[in-house]
């Protein structure tokens, strides 16, 4: 059974069938077309601005953002006790990918207000999940992440900011946030912050941290968005990429804020929303490599340049006809598709962990965030070069647009916790503190696929082969990573980062190869033979080009640490 039979098995999405997700999908992808592509060019251009502690956003931005609520865009996956339509979250990571293909700085302000519900929903209290989660379903609020502080970025351990407890129960935060993604805007009625902060009894380090909801405004017994909290916006920054998108500096005057859950247990709440945002990031990276590949294909069937070197023509042709150009589209497009299907895979097992009491599939789901979020980013980066690539010098000019997507990309390995944080959390929480059962159960899952592809055609069975090569080498690495942890933990992490770009290709080849053996079912049934003729050829590109790339990070793993943890730096 696939993972969407399983989930659509679940009884929480037995009203949902797949023609009416298409339906849903279909209208999301009309207007993420019609409403906010339009945006991206003029955010980049404009940037969102700021005079005398206001941010206004670039033109258009707010009726574009009134429209999104108006369509309940916003509540796709969350629960309908709170207003939410509640489809599974396969399918709301396809509509954050067409949101983000459309404008990424568009499509931050709904990822954080996705990753807020998700932290009170599970730690919430009764009373603020019925204040605060119906608006920010709706839309009508907007969501924020506040750990960041100029001292302590990573290191959440030396969070300054303190809460001091009051007599009615509320508690007064005062410190500053940095990097606070629409910590300031004029989009929704109210922005609610979520705020790491330490009270003053408290132990230094991580343990002594809690979590609060600081509302932007306080709220009144009705429900309606009151008075202004002590919460300023002191400055926005001047950004890479991603311009349309306010990152605020917050300062926090004893600022009114309420206590989520138990104190000093902020940051296991806070996880919650990270590893929401985590998941998220990673299809934003699928969503910025796709439409760069949209735009370099285009590109490459109009641009006429040089005869080809088979001498078929006299005169010069569409570039998409030169073997490299070739190669570079279709790196291109393999690796989105493998990135898609790796995440929503990922999404289906979060699904089927959160509903059922499995397991396996919890275990299985937390191994693959990390990967989502660290090769699905790091891919975005290469993915949107090859576009500026494909371009030419016309790429490096802006009125293309190929350098946007570029621009934007560069952010997606570096918030939401760097490549290198993704990678230890991969090392150190998911495969040495189970001794490497799970890293183990996803080694024997691809090995089932093996077997299947071994009994197909000749295509499916040089996908299997290359997979299987990759397996080795993923199980090498393993290997080696859990022996050598006992003895050298630095050496061992010295290799974190080419382990998880390790774990990442074989995944994505894994879930591109379960893609191929679905599509050959459906030739033989003669569904859509153009289509699932692509997806095969893809899958079988992935495994003979980029597969082979696992032997690489392999090498390094097992033998690269010294030449990197010996080597000398000059004062």
């Amino acid at each position: 059974m696939s993972h969407w039979e399983k989930v659509s098995a679940l009884e929480v999405y037995s009203e949902h069938d797949l023609s009416d997700i298409g339906a849903v999908l279909e209208g999301h992808a009309e207007f993420c077309r019609e409403q906010i592509a339009p945006l991206s060019r003029i955010g980049d251009t404009l940037g969102a601005r700021f005079d005398k502690g206001r941010v206004t956003m670039p033109e258009g931005a707010a009726r574009a953002y009134a429209q999104f609520v108006e369509m309940g865009w916003q509540a796709l996956t969350h629960p309908v006790d709170y207003g939410g339509i509640g489809l599974p979250r396969a399918v709301g990571a396809a509509a954050v990918e067409m949101l983000n293909a459309a404008d990424m700085s568009f499509g931050l302000c709904p990822l954080l207000t996705d990753g807020a519900i998700e932290a009170l929903l599970l730690t919430g209290s009764d009373d603020q999940k019925a204040t605060y989660l119906e608006p920010l379903i709706a839309g009508r609020w907007s969501g924020t992440m506040n750990l960041t502080e100029p001292q302590a970025g990573s290191d959440l351990g030396r969070v300054a900011t303190k809460a001091v407890r009051r007599a009615d129960g509320s508690y007064g935060i005062t410190g500053t946030k940095i990097f606070i993604t629409y910590g300031a805007h004029d989009l929704t009625e109210n922005i609610i912050h979520l705020v790491l902060a330490r009270a003053p009894d408290a132990s230094q380090g991580p343990k002594g941290l809690s979590l609060f909801i600081v509302p932007q405004k306080l709220v009144e017994p009705d429900g309606t968005p009151g008075a202004a909290n002590a919460v300023n916006c002191v400055s926005i920054e001047h950004k890479l990429g991603v311009r349309g998108s306010p990152t605020a500096v917050l300062d926090f005057a004893d600022a009114t804020g309420f206590l989520i859950g138990e104190e000093n247990c902020g940051l296991e709440y806070m996880f919650i929303m990270m590893n929401a945002a985590r998941f998220s990031v990673g299809v934003q990276g699928i969503a910025i490599s796709e439409r760069a590949y949209q735009r370099a294909l285009a590109y490459a069937r109009d641009r006429i340049q040089s005869r080809p070197v088979n001498g078929s023509a006299k005169d010069a042709v569409a570039i998409i006809e030169h073997p490299d150009v070739r190669r570079m589209l279709m790196r291109m497009r393999s690796l989105t598709e493998g990135g898609r299907a790796m995440a929503a895979a990922t999404a289906g097992l979060l699904d089927i962990a959160h509903h059922q009491d499995h397991p396996e599939m919890a275990a299985l789901a937390e191994f693959m965030v990390p990967l989502v979020k660290g090769f699905c980013s790091e891919r975005a980066v290469e993915v949107a070069s090859l576009g500026v690539q494909i371009h030419g010098g016309m790429g490096f000019i802006e009125e293309t647009g190929a350098a946007q997507h570029y621009r934007d990309a560069r952010i997606l390995p570096i918030y939401e916790g760097t490549t290198a944080i993704q990678a230890n959390d991969l090392l150190g929480r998911k495969v040495m503190r189970d001794g490497g059962a799970t890293a183990r159960l996803f080694a024997a899952r691809i090995a089932e696929t093996e077997a299947t592809l071994a009994r197909g055609d000749a295509t499916a069975q040089a996908i299997g082969t290359s997979l299987a090569q990759a397996r080795g080498a993923y199980e090498a690495a393993l290997n080696w990573m859990l022996e050598t942890g006992h003895k050298d933990i630095d050496a061992s992490f010295a290799g974190s980062v080419p382990f998880l770009m390790l774990s990442g290709t074989l995944a994505a080849g894994w879930k591109l190869a379960k893609g191929a053996l679905a599509a050959q079912t459906a030739l033989d049934a003669g569904q859509n033979t153009q289509f699932m003729t692509r997806k095969i050829a893809t899958a079988l590109f992935f495994a003979q080009h980029i597969l082979p790339e696992c032997a690489t990070e392999q090498t390094r793993i097992l033998h690269g640490s010294r030449s990197l943890l010996d080597a000398a730096f000059p004062e």
